[in-house]
């Protein structure tokens, strides 16, 4: 019996496998002034090394809140896929694509397009996080800046 094995494509993912402190802000809007954001995440490798196990949990503008993500790698279509279940209930599905150091989720946060690129430093111990939204998915403006750092 042959089991399959994780492939360059999963190992990609080791990136962001660790423990992260996370600081920023979200970018003020008319009638929304910019609020603090402070988080700790855990990203793990779950059994068999094919998926990513992330857990977030943090403040947002004095609210607590965080989630967990599953990141994995869908060979049949060659693409990798971000499944976010928040901590008021809510499921987000994101199409996640890589290009040089690069990661960018991609898709829809309640009835807004939602957006975050990650550029991690060359070390792999910073990424520095773009959050942006869009009513239409063509017009962007952003909405958070985060700089994650990994301590383990």
């Amino acid at each position: 019996m042959h089991l399959p094995t994780p492939g360059p494509e999963h190992r990609l993912l080791d990136v962001f496998v660790g423990k992260w402190i996370n600081e920023g802000h979200t970018v003020a809007r008319p009638g929304e002034p910019s609020a603090k954001i402070m988080t700790s995440d855990i990203y793990e490798w779950a059994v068999g090394k094919f998926h990513i196990v992330h857990t977030a949990y943090g403040l947002g503008g004095g609210v607590q809140g965080g989630g967990t993500e599953i990141i994995s790698y869908d060979s049949a279509i060659g693409k990798y896929r971000s499944d976010f279940f928040d901590s008021f209930g809510n499921y987000n599905p994101h199409e996640l694509t890589h290009r040089d150091g690069t990661w960018i989720w991609l898709g829809m946060w309640g009835s807004e397009w939602h957006r975050a690129t990650a550029v991690f430093s060359n070390d792999g111990r910073v990424q520095t996080c773009l959050h942006e939204r869009s009513d239409d998915g063509q017009t962007w403006e952003p909405s958070m800046e985060i700089v994650l750092t990994k301590i383990i």
